[in-house]
């Protein structure tokens, strides 16, 4: 740790790095100044990141440690130029909200009061924003797609008549770490984008990562329920069902007219085929290579799983001193069992 002096440079935005904020090249020289950094670098040799949301003013400033293998003398510091870039956002005609100059926008377009457009976006003919919404900077929202509000746009393309439900996440860094010799977590970069189709529906508070060595990819006409998590760099084809909570880990592949139930899960790495369909609830560990139906934990065909279900119930045929009832009737209600009377023909096997 020591302290330096920031000169600026030239002004700019960094999409290589996908960020989300206005930048200058900064260096950084060793000084008696009140600005701390940490790094890994050699003293004098290196640059460091100096970031700002575009309404913060020019002396706002934060720190930010930067750890091998990633720092090198090639890492810039992000600014604002002198002045605030507030005065490059504008009032939109239509529906009140924020725009900045360089997007490109269509007239037809509603941008409600409380949303913003950052920098280079690109917004079609027919697009509803709604209020609380950010499009961050060099997003494209393809015509007559509707998205709610207080949704999060970033590093994304959203094709034609898409709807994005309210409080989703697209863009954000995916969740990709490793562990360095001192045993510390270290975050990897998330550096790519991710692709919706057209007539992609996203549910509500749904969130999807954006790649880090391939695009997170949405195809056309699937269906994203609510609450759903789409990790980094997977791939999911046309036509896709997926229902509450399904949670998908990254680089998964999944193929055209998969249907996942509720709560379903599939690690990451996995592939699977076109035409698959997975009950509520279970857990893909490995790749699925033949169409069909599934089910369980770990998931294994639904015929499989079935008769493994009724052995375990079968399993559960009471003895003489303690008689015990699986029936559609009992089951899930009251496991206080001490009322029923024993019958071998009331014993059922689901």
């Amino acid at each position: 740790m020591w302290r330096g002096v920031l000169k600026k440079t030239k002004v700019g935005r960094s999409p290589d790095l996908g960020s989300d904020y206005f930048w200058s090249c900064v260096q950084l020289e060793p000084s008696a100044d009140d600005y701390d950094y940490g790094c890994n670098c050699k003293e004098g040799t290196c640059l460091c990141f100096f970031l700002f949301s575009p309404f913060f003013q020019s002396q706002s400033k934060c720190k930010l440690a930067l750890y091998s293998p990633f720092s090198s003398s090639s890492l810039r510091i992000f600014s604002l130029e002198d002045g605030s870039v507030a005065d490059k956002f504008h009032k939109w005609h239509n529906g009140g909200g924020t725009l900045h100059e360089s997007a490109s926008i269509d007239s037809t377009a509603l941008v409600e009061v409380g949303a913003v457009v950052h920098s280079e976006s690109i917004v079609g003919p027919n697009v509803r924003i709604g209020s609380g919404t950010i499009v961050g900077p060099s997003v494209t929202i393809a015509h007559s797609t509707n998205i709610g509000y207080n949704v999060a746009l970033s590093n994304c393309c959203i094709g034609d008549s898409c709807v994005i439900h309210n409080g989703v996440c697209i863009g954000q860094d995916g969740f990709g770490f490793y562990v360095d010799g001192d045993g510390n977590m270290i975050k990897k970069p998330q550096m790519l984008n991710v692709i919706i189709g057209n007539n992609v529906e996203i549910g509500a508070n749904t969130c999807i990562d954006r790649g880090s060595w391939r695009d997170t990819v949405i195809g056309d006409n699937s269906k994203i329920d609510n609450l759903v998590q789409i990790g980094h760099n997977v791939v999911i084809g046309k036509n896709c069902l997926l229902c509450g909570q399904v949670g998908i880990a990254g680089s998964a592949t999944i193929g055209d007219y998969v249907t996942m139930g509720g709560r379903v899960a599939i690690r990451d790495h996995v592939s699977i085929i076109s035409k698959v369909r997975l009950a509520a609830a279970s857990c893909v560990t490995k790749d699925i290579k033949e169409p069909g139906d599934y089910g369980g934990f770990p998931a294994i065909s639904i015929h499989q799983w079935r008769r493994q279900v009724a052995s375990r119930c079968q399993a559960l045929e009471p003895s003489d001193t303690k008689p015990v009832l699986v029936s559609a009737y009992t089951r899930g209600r009251s496991k206080d069992m001490s009322h029923v009377q024993w019958n071998q023909e009331s014993f059922k096997v689901l």
